[in-house]
């Protein structure tokens, strides 16, 4: 009898415990899509390029996304070249032998290749917005705003606004 109790009691605790995990789960998720429905919009909310271009003419949006597109492809070597030459570097920090200035060098040349993707980026996105309507403008004005994978920050970086969270 005394371990049937005692089995009932470790069950309730592990049920309280399932549950307090399960709520704190759905608390964080809730947490992530606020922030996700939240950052980078004007007024705080962000937005795809596609939510962006979806209330363009049809004509305009075509225009818009073909222009994106084609940037994004000419600038694709660049950001590619900054990613080659930062696993170069990682790989040159773990090798027996320590080159401190090869390292550099690398980390400065995965910077330059990302700055040269990024200018080209912004400056195909001014092109084009010179194309367009205000109103359209103001729908694409958040593009220049984004940088680094996360479209929040570089690695490991948040936005300012985000790091006050």
């Amino acid at each position: 009898m005394r371990g049937l109790k005692i089995a009932l009691v470790v069950l309730v605790l592990v049920n309280v415990f399932a549950l307090a995990a399960l709520g704190t789960t759905l608390v964080q998720l809730k947490r992530v899509e606020t922030r996700l429905e939240t950052e980078h919009r004007p007024g705080g909310e962000r937005r795809s390029p596609r939510q962006m271009l979806r209330d363009m003419e049809p004509v305009t949006r075509d225009r818009v996304e073909q222009a994106l597109r084609a940037s994004a492809l000419a600038a694709k070597p660049d950001f590619e070249e900054a990613r080659r030459l930062r696993r170069e570097a990682v790989a040159a920090v773990s090798a027996p032998e320590f080159d401190a200035a090869a390292v550099t060098t690398l980390l400065e040349g995965s910077r330059a290749a990302e700055l040269r993707g990024r200018q080209r980026l912004e400056r195909d996105a001014l092109a084009l917005m010179e194309t367009l309507e205000p109103q359209d403008r103001a729908r694409l004005a958040p593009l220049l705003a984004r940088s680094g994978r996360s479209r929040g920050g570089g690695r490991g970086e948040r936005p300012p606004e985000a790091k006050a969270d």
